[in-house]
């Protein structure tokens, strides 16, 4: 009977302790940033990149394999507008905003007839919104000084000239040998 008086009380405490753990250690979370972890993201692509330069290289009347020639294979055709060809292009990078770039090309009958899309980058103002800004750090000295040079032992050679200590005669191996 003692035995089962007992019991709720040690459960009593054991519920009390590991609450108490439980809350200091949500207090120590608070010394993690945000960036403490941080998963990966992957790299994500879609549909195909269309540059200022080849934007300009249209021109109403140029046939459909012309326009092809120069975009490639559209990303959206339809067989309701059959007259329309949409190149949409996204893509989603980790530490850089997501790019969203659309194109879009009408036709009467086999004739480009216009153009409309947003304002789209040249190939170099692309590749620069690709790069990574991280922040310069400062290269370490790598100029030993005159004190630096005394902590390392010196010989004198046969004729008289200060050398450094000698190399060991052979080194460790680097893969174990074979049995």
């Amino acid at each position: 009977m003692t035995a089962f008086l007992t019991f709720p009380l040690t459960g009593n405490r054991l519920a009390m302790l590991f609450v108490c753990a439980s809350l200091a250690g949500c207090a120590s979370m608070a010394s993690f940033t945000g960036d403490t972890f941080k998963p990966y993201v992957p790299e994500v692509v879609q549909g195909n990149f269309v540059s200022k330069e080849q934007r300009q290289a249209l021109t109403p009347g140029m046939a459909r394999a012309q326009v092809r020639d120069i975009l490639g294979t559209p990303l959206v055709t339809s067989l309701f507008h059959a007259d329309r060809w949409d190149y949409a292009f996204s893509i989603r990078r980790q530490g850089v905003p997501p790019q969203t770039f659309q194109l879009t090309v009408f036709f009467k009958g086999d004739v480009l007839q216009s153009i409309e899309g947003g304002d789209l980058p040249s190939e170099a103002e692309f590749v620069e919104r690709l790069v990574i800004q991280r922040k310069a750090t400062s290269a370490p000295n790598l100029q030993a000084s005159e004190e630096d040079l005394k902590k390392f032992p010196v010989q004198k050679a046969q004729g008289g000239a200060e050398r450094a200590a000698p190399l060991p005669a052979s080194y460790p191996p680097l893969e174990p040998t074979p049995r």
